[in-house]
């Protein structure tokens, strides 16, 4: 019978060590050896033991069923009883009474977890573990053998050990008294009720406290001189929004149960022009997750190189906010998640394909902390989101279009085009991305002046290292409006995404030519889902003033000068104006439902693309280039058109279609020309990104001067329909219809349909489909029992080697039932 002891010595003076012994029983073994029992009477620290509760547990599934077992020592007298996990039962009063004249002994003691985890929102993580709130009291009952206890003969010590090397100095041991005497600890025990043989106490953690586990003893001193330690059990401790004292703490309700409680949500992707959403299942509470949550911290760098320190950290939400940002990405560690932007996902999961962060979590569990293959910036973005509402920080996953890449630092992003208008790979690495997604984590920060407060970003996507680590932030979202680039952690990358000025080049003869000068491309509706609502929320004036605005340039010219101090010119900076005018013509609008045309004072040509159909995945793509001559003058126009596949990190793909045509436009005339990309002419090229890049670059045959315009298409697929059939109840039988189609006018193989809810299923549901006909619609039905009330979603992806991501959702809401 496999057996496990641990002693602990106490540090401080006068304080009596703990042991405590714990056998591991094969399931149905309901006894204790005699082989055991003789082991146990070994022990000194056991003499004059008379009764001994014992909590069974199981190596095949864990604690089961909580069955105890007690073990009678008549040849002793009663003095103490040292426990390991016990909790109060009805069976306690039937322990051998003591002499009343005798020490304080502890039976049992009942964490009150149920009543606990309610008043600190943490009764959907667990019903039967404690999960508390720091700056927060829970209570704990103490039930006694022999008497109750006696205000000022008895004094109980309370001890409360975090991390592998508890230290009362470091703040990771915390010793404090229910007398009051305990020393200088910020931690509070306060008498709540006095019972004939049981002692009600409030326990409360300093809202400074380092998070996570927590170790909890107690030390008896009787007025007879005898003393007795019990270790009471392990609680976990969390960051408090709802507590003005902690520094996530957030004074409105509604932002509180978005924020930190609610376990699904949007991620919005796409392009400036098409928005669509994403739904995500962040899962924070399910099974499970809290103990991963903490076991990604423990595998932290910082963790493994001084665990001691990096558990005093734990109580600064900053410092948190970087090592989750830095673990949720494999660059540095065994991350959670490989990124990969190839194309190429044959030895895992293409990153379009999830629905939920609860999967890719506990497979990282489940595989040794192996990364997790793979990821793009939604994936991270929504993982670490799961990870910080689970700890307690109000976390929220934002989505910004066109968003800006700057590699050198130099607050400009260079784009590079041919004389077709194809864009190039660029060889600076600079790039504007179709859309990026990071999070916003609510703290204070004490470490910057005063107002920079609020809102910060911490982006886990590897993209540019910090201190030596792939992780960004926290940046506070007002130093980025401000310009404050100075200021940590990271606010220059921040500053760049969503207002870097875009510099446009031509190639051509080994040659590059400067052509335009963008001022307000990178940085448009910035998006993330609103408060207690299901549409999406605007908030691009957090991160910037008006574009064009005076305030917005002045907020640029000041970052700018901030970086360039002490920096030497690299050959694009400098003068920002364009050695030729070129016109940039953005076909995309400002708005998504007003166009806004740039000023075209030198060529006088307007060129503009207009999708003739909607653009669904498997039809051909109709649109049409509309050329106006604003001018009082006779224009010949030469146009080269081109289009080719996007990632959505706007990493450019070969072209697939080329055509040229020629204009002619008489003083103030407007022309169209039709054209049409079939599907199998673009199927083959696509993206799982599903983005097509239209791009016409036009110049008068008489003169250099040249008008560029491009459109970004995003392909879209019929979503999945989601029936309830029925009054979802917690505990009863819900019928749940999924409707589903292959949109294309080919053959989908290897279908398989995956759904999840939090709330609704235990684990994420996998359904091979096998082979759908062309355009052939399906329906399955799907039997579950929801198992949390409230309001919860369900997910749902369809995949194929056609296609990867035809999702949809239904939002359900669960009745407590009777």
């Amino acid at each position: 019978m496999p057996e496990s002891t641990e002693v602990w010595e106490s540090r401080e003076p006068g304080v009596p060590a703990v042991v405590s012994t714990q056998w591991s029983c094969p399931e149905g073994d309901a006894y204790i050896s005699e082989e055991a029992r003789r082991k146990i009477w070994a022990f000194p620290q056991f003499r004059g033991v008379t009764s001994v509760k014992w909590e069974v547990k199981s190596e095949s599934t864990g604690w089961s069923g909580k069955q105890r077992f007690q073990h009678q020592f008549p040849e002793a007298s009663v003095h103490s009883a040292i426990l390991w996990g016990a909790d109060w039962e009805p069976e306690a009063a039937a322990m051998a009474q003591g002499c009343p004249n005798s020490g304080l002994e502890v039976a049992v003691m009942d964490f009150q977890t149920s009543w606990n985890n309610l008043q600190h929102h943490t009764e959907e993580i667990s019903s039967d573990r404690l999960l508390v709130r720091r700056g927060q009291a829970f209570n704990i009952t103490l039930y006694f053998i022999n008497r109750g206890f006696q205000p000022g003969l008895d004094n109980i010590i309370f001890v409360a050990d975090t991390g592998p090397l508890p230290d009362l100095t470091k703040g990771t041991r915390s010793v404090f008294s229910l007398a009051g005497r305990g020393g200088p600890s910020p931690w509070i025990a306060s008498l709540k009720a006095n019972g004939a043989t049981s002692l009600e106490v409030s326990l409360c953690a300093p809202p400074t406290a380092p998070v996570g586990r927590y170790l909890l003893k107690i030390h008896i001193d009787s007025f007879q001189g005898s003393v007795t330690a019990y270790q009471i059990g392990e609680f976990i401790l969390l960051f408090n929004p709802w507590c003005p004292g902690d520094a996530v703490y957030l004074d409105s309700e509604p932002q509180r149960q978005e924020y930190v409680m609610n376990d699904y949500g949007f991620i919005y992707q796409g392009n400036k022009n098409w928005i669509y959403l994403c739904p995500w299942n962040y899962g924070q509470f399910e099974k499970n997750i809290i103990d991963i949550c903490l076991q990604l911290l423990d595998k932290s760098l910082n963790f493994q190189m001084d665990p001691a320190t990096d558990c005093v950290l734990r109580g600064s939400p900053v410092y948190i906010s970087r090592v989750v940002c830095a673990m949720i990405n494999s660059n540095d560690d065994n991350g959670v998640l490989s990124g990969n932007w190839s194309e190429n996902y044959s030895d895992g999961i293409n990153p379009v394909e999830w629905t939920g962060s609860v999967a890719i979590l506990k497979q990282w569990h489940a595989t040794g902390c192996q990364p997790v293959r793979y990821g793009q910036c939604w994936v991270f973005a929504a993982v670490m989101c799961t990870v910080m509402r689970c700890l307690g920080i109000p976390t929220r996953v934002i989505t910004n279009f066109d968003s800006g890449h700057d590699t050198d630092g130099n607050l400009t992003i260079d784009e590079y085009y041919d004389n077709t208008g194809r864009i190039l790979e660029n060889k600076k690495k600079d790039s504007v991305w179709n859309f990026h997604v990071w999070n916003e984590c609510w703290m204070a920060r004490k470490d910057l002046p005063p107002g920079y407060g609020g809102w910060q970003v911490v982006d886990a996507t590897p993209q540019e290292t910090s201190n030596g680590l792939y992780c960004c932030g926290p940046a506070s979202v007002r130093a980025i409006k401000e310009g404050e680039v100075d200021l940590n952690y990271d606010t220059p990358f921040a500053f760049s995404m969503v207002n870097a000025d875009c510099m446009s080049w031509l190639v051509y003869g080994g040659k590059e030519q400067r052509l335009h000068r963008d001022t307000d491309t990178v940085g448009n509706f910035i998006s993330t889902k609103s408060i207690q609502s299901d549409e999406r929320d605007d908030i691009t004036e957090n991160y910037k003033y008006k574009e064009g605005s005076t305030q917005e340039r002045q907020v640029f010219l000041k970052a700018l000068q901030k970086l360039r101090a002490g920096r030497p010119q690299g050959p694009h900076q400098g003068d920002p104006r364009p050695s030729r005018p070129m016109t940039l013509s953005q076909d995309s609008p400002r708005r998504l439902d007003t166009p806004s045309l740039r000023p075209r004072d030198v060529i006088q040509v307007s060129l503009k693309f207009k999708l003739l159909d909607p653009p669904n995945m498997g039809q051909d793509i109709s649109f049409a280039l509309l050329a106006h001559n604003m001018s009082y003058q006779f224009k010949d126009l030469k146009v080269n058109l081109s289009a080719q596949s996007l990632l959505h990190d706007g990493s450019p793909l070969p072209p697939f279609w080329q055509d040229t045509v020629f204009i002619i436009l008489s003083a103030e005339e407007a022309k169209t020309h039709h054209c049409k990309i079939p599907y199998s002419q673009y199927s083959q090229y696509l993206s799982t990104d599903k983005l097509i890049r239209l791009s016409a670059l036009g110049e008068e045959m008489s003169c250099p001067e040249k008008v560029l315009v491009d459109k970004i298409i995003s392909l879209a697929y019929p979503g999945i329909v989601i029936n309830v059939l029925g009054a979802a109840v917690v505990g009863q039988p819900l019928s749940i219809q999924v409707m589903f189609a292959n949109p294309l006018l080919e053959h989908a193989e290897d279908c398989m349909l995956m759904v999840e809810g939090s709330g609704l299923f235990k684990k994420q549901q996998r359904i091979l489909i096998g082979i759908l006909k062309p355009q052939h619609q399906a329906s399955i039905t799907l039997e579950t029992v929801p198992f949390k009330s409230g309001q919860r979603q369900i997910q749902a992806n369809l995949r194929s080697n056609k296609f990867k991501d035809i999702k949809g959702y239904r939002n359900v809401y669960v009745g407590v039932g009777l």
